[in-house]
């Protein structure tokens, strides 16, 4: 009895060792879909695991990174809210990376999935545009993680759409995460001279322009990212003259490194069909945390005017924040789960996008709660002792912002703007001197035919913010656009008192001069602009028919030419060009322009017809006769052409 027992516990080792998770068999291909993209040689983990002797040494780290759910990185609670990328590992998963390391971390026998490779290339292939900084950003050996912002200006000319764009933001060892801005205007690099050195701030704001542009897109990078390719018919769109703008969460490595940045850009000859539109859900003026408060809430809400489809969500704040909570409550009161984070961490923060679109009915609700932990029970506390924390942009301040990725229902530029407009309001609702808001929302009133309440906005937002050279030009377009051409004047030239150098409030006060038929205060100013600002091609234009008016043709041509080699596609600047030089007796030059416009504006009849009738004058009587008839292809009711056909000499 006592042999046969003995050989049954031997026969049952036997038999648990056979079942014990192997590397080759069971281990390896987890870590390689789960683990390697940070932990390989050159990443951004602190070692590698792309080897069984790798994974062998570092078992116990694997153990209790995965069995705390410390690794890999992800944040959300699973059950609120299906995302792309999910990188929450199975309770199964984790059992068997248990019971490897239990059982000794045995490598075992047989084929092995093959390890993924990691290389500097391009993941698509080489851009089609690479920017890239010249300086180089520099980071201590120690001390705390900070953060900058490297402005990587756009060198083409035109638009162009990107349907993907890969963030190389350099040394994997120090940069800890990334975001894009699209800076339309280039304000940052005007407020920063020093701007090639970097500019510092966790949370930065740019000046998006007087024109309805709202961000659309999601542009976020963390050291495990993919290239980031947009979905089917959303590309972003990038125009001449605008910034990229690269902030970076930089972390000390231990000894003092350098990082470079680099963006490779795709682009894609169609331009966007449809067209996201991000919303903030935000409290911070709620932000007043006592010290020692380890459950302090905020929350917001905003109630959607028209029906979307929620994309993707990026919830942010700093070191105190604990719980975060998004949801949407729809009309009949069914909540719909967002996201749910409850241990936030700022150095896992990411964007999360939707497996599938949750669409929302016109006159649901988003709602956010966030809850911060200001003790000393908390290891992310920046402050020891707690001091009080309020909102803002350094990292030692908080935020409590919720960023939702929304495709209106009815994919109209009516939509968006209704949806920029409830959630400006409901941000002036929480706290009515809000600057930001208050300038968005009037802009939005003006641009949608309410110059009154423009007005009233532009002018309690001048209240608050007196001697601003912005929103004085703003309150006088306003005041231009509701009939008072007096006030408007006074608005303007009262922000160039303020800033004799803003470009804005010369360029409006100038338009205003001609129209008024005071070319002679708009000559001055238009000059002055020009001097400063040469690629501006409405300010060329302005000039142009200024001089052509005075007569002054020599000095038109001058402005016209420059205006046609900024904006060589376009038509406008070789009409114009054409009738100039038709005034000035030139009909051959006229005539080259005028063939210029068709070939840039093939169904425009009253082109062609301009065309014969410089024809005609040419004695060209043929090409006369072709070009009038095929004005009248295009638009059989231009009596204009047919008078013209009508008087032309027959043919000989």
């Amino acid at each position: 009895m006592r042999f046969v027992g003995s050989l049954m516990l031997w026969l049952a080792g036997v038999a648990g060792a056979q079942s014990a998770p192997t590397w080759r068999h069971d281990v390896a291909p987890v870590l390689y879909q789960s683990c390697t993209g940070c932990h390989h040689t050159g990443g951004s983990g602190p070692f590698a695991l792309m080897t069984y002797a790798e994974a062998k040494r570092f078992a116990s780290v694997i153990d209790t990174a995965v069995t705390t759910r410390y690794m890999p990185p992800w944040l959300p609670e699973e059950g609120h809210g299906r995302f792309q990328g999910d990188r929450h590992l199975p309770a199964e998963t984790v059992a068997l990376l248990h019971r490897w390391i239990a059982a000794g971390a045995i490598e075992g026998a047989g084929p092995v999935a093959k390890a993924p490779v990691y290389t500097s290339a391009w993941q698509l292939g080489e851009p089609d545009l690479i920017v890239e900084t010249q300086t180089a950003v520099s980071v201590p050996a120690s001390g705390s993680d900070f953060f900058t912002n490297v402005i990587l200006p756009n060198p083409l000319a035109g638009t162009h759409w990107v349907r993907a764009m890969e963030i190389k933001p350099g040394n994997p060892q120090v940069v800890h995460h990334a975001n894009v801005l699209i800076d339309r205007t280039a304000s940052l690099r005007r407020t920063h001279p020093e701007w090639r050195r970097g500019v510092p701030g966790m949370d930065i704001e740019v000046d998006s322009g007087d024109d309805f542009d709202p961000d659309s897109h999601f542009l976020f990078w963390k050291p495990d990212s993919t290239a980031l390719v947009e979905a089917p018919g959303m590309p972003w769109r990038l125009d001449a003259g605008n910034d990229l703008v690269l902030n970076l969460h930089l972390k000390p490595s231990g000894k003092a490194e350098t990082t470079r940045a680099r963006i490779g850009l795709y682009f894609t000859k169609t331009p966007a069909e449809l067209h996201p539109m991000l919303l903030q859900l935000e409290h911070d003026a709620a932000l007043n945390i006592p010290a020692g408060d380890a459950s302090f809430p905020v929350e917001d809400a905003l109630t959607l005017p028209v029906a979307v489809s929620v994309l993707g969500v990026y919830p942010h704040a700093h070191y105190l924040a604990r719980r975060m909570e998004g949801w949407a409550v729809t009309p009949d009161g069914a909540r719909r789960d967002l996201i749910l984070i409850p241990e936030w961490d700022i150095d896992r923060q990411s964007v999360y996008r939707l497996a599938e679109p949750m669409k929302l009915p016109g006159g649901s609700v988003l709602h956010m709660r966030y809850v911060y932990d200001n003790s000393t029970g908390n290891i992310h506390n920046p402050h020891s002792p707690p001091v009080v924390v309020r909102a803002g942009n350094r990292s030692e301040d908080e935020m409590a912002h919720l960023w939702v990725q929304v495709l209106p229902e009815v994919d109209t530029l009516a939509s968006r703007q209704a949806l920029e407009g409830a959630w400006m309001s409901s941000v002036l609702r929480k706290n009515p001197g809000d600057a930001i808001a208050l300038y968005n929302l009037a802009a939005l009133k003006l641009s949608t035919g309410a110059a009154a309440r423009a007005v009233e906005l532009y002018t309690q937002l001048d209240g608050l913010t007196p001697g601003s050279a912005r929103v004085l030009t703003a309150l006088g377009s306003a005041l231009q656009a509701r009939g008072d051409d007096t006030g408007a004047k006074v608005r303007y030239e009262a922000a160039l008192k303020v800033d004799g150098g803003y470009t804005d409030a010369a360029f409006d006060l100038a338009t205003l001069d001609v129209r008024l038929g005071d070319a002679a205060g708009a000559k001055p100013l238009l000059v002055g602009m020009l001097a400063r600002h040469p690629e501006d091609a409405e300010a060329h234009h302005l000039l142009a028919l200024v001089y052509a008016g005075g007569e002054e043709f020599e000095e038109a041509l001058v402005q016209l030419r420059a205006w046609e080699a900024l904006a060589a596609k376009d038509p406008e600047p070789h009409r114009a060009l054409a009738q100039v030089l038709s005034q000035m007796g030139r009909g051959a030059e006229a005539l080259r322009e005028q063939q210029q416009v068709v070939a840039l504006a093939l169904r425009d009849a009253n082109d062609w017809n301009d065309l014969g009738v410089m024809e005609a004058r040419a004695g060209d009587k043929v090409a006369a006769r072709r070009d009038f008839l095929r004005a009248l292809e295009i638009n059989p009711g231009l009596t204009e052409a047919r008078g013209n056909l009508g008087h032309l000499k027959p043919l000989d």
